[in-house]
């Protein structure tokens, strides 16, 4: 099992003032106590459930850059960008940048984007989910056009790319993640285009043991092997969380296929609890 530190939460002791020492401080640790990825969220304000909207939230790809220049080994990604934010090709060239300067080591994850009282709020357009899911698609589908060899137009519904020339080209094929669980849409999509998926697992793995039922299905009627997909959860850890309860967690979680974990904190203002968290876990169940 690997672990990754999702950041989702920069309200720290430190202060909004520090938060770029306080940062490449915990980026440094994340690295030193063996946590092989690290991951942001691609929000412009908090989320319900992890604090007030008003808390700190920092850009992604502009924070991804910094923590590159920080670490030296970890896969970094969002987890995940909504689909609804960036034009394709613009997304497409900000990995290939940070995959370029940090060594290889930067890939993409992304959904077809849900907080709309966040996206009404910055004037950013919020299509009907189905819009949403066709551009994720071809957002996909440009970001693996402009991360091949070809050059030539790509002609979508929705978009339409007179020269897909993508220079420099990435170091290593960027991973590719699509975030959620949704069984008829998101599913389908990893099966077809993704190196990986990412399913919540904070509560009853009945729920996530039937979501990779549903990918395997829809691998199998697209012809794909479903153990190329790597099975990745998201879980949660509090101030009440003990090591020895999420290693159990996390153990089952390895006994229906999952081989990462990603861990994000709540309720911690001192983030550098969260890696002494996560190391001990790793510790119990490698």
């Amino acid at each position: 099992m690997e672990f990754g530190l999702h950041i989702a939460d920069f309200t720290w002791k430190t202060g909004p003032a520090q938060l770029g020492p306080a940062l490449a401080g915990l980026v440094r640790e994340t690295e030193a106590a063996g946590i092989q990825r690290i991951t942001v969220m691609d929000h412009f304000w908090q989320l319900p459930g992890i604090g007030p909207e008003n808390h700190e939230m920092l850009e992604a790809y502009a924070t991804l850059g910094f923590i590159a220049a920080h670490t030296e080994k970890a896969l970094l990604h969002t987890l995940v960008t909504g689909v609804i934010y960036r034009h394709p090709s613009l997304l497409a060239k900000q990995i290939s940048t940070l995959n370029v300067l940090s060594g290889g080591r930067v890939g993409l994850g992304i959904g077809a984007a849900w907080n709309e009282q966040e996206s009404r709020g910055l004037g950013f357009e919020f299509p009907p989910v189905a819009q949403r899911f066709r551009e994720l698609e071809e957002t996909l589908q440009i970001c693996l056009q402009m991360w091949s060899d070809s050059e030539e137009p790509y002609e979508g519904a929705i978009w339409q790319l007179e020269r897909t020339l993508n220079s420099p080209q990435n170091l290593s094929k960027p991973y590719l993640m699509i975030g959620g669980g949704g069984e008829q849409k998101t599913l389908k999509l990893v099966a077809r285009y993704a190196d990986a998926c990412n399913l919540s697992a904070m509560g009853d793995l009945e729920v996530p043991a039937h979501k990779l039922q549903v990918l395997r299905g829809h691998c199998e009627t697209v012809g794909r092997d479903y153990a190329e997909i790597e099975k990745t959860a998201m879980i949660v850890v509090e101030p009440s969380s003990t090591a020895d309860a999420v290693a159990t967690h996390v153990a089952a979680l390895a006994e229906l296929g999952f081989t990462a974990t990603y861990v994000f904190s709540r309720g911690l203002d001192e983030p550098s609890r969260a890696v002494a968290l996560i190391a001990d876990v790793a510790a119990r169940v490698s």
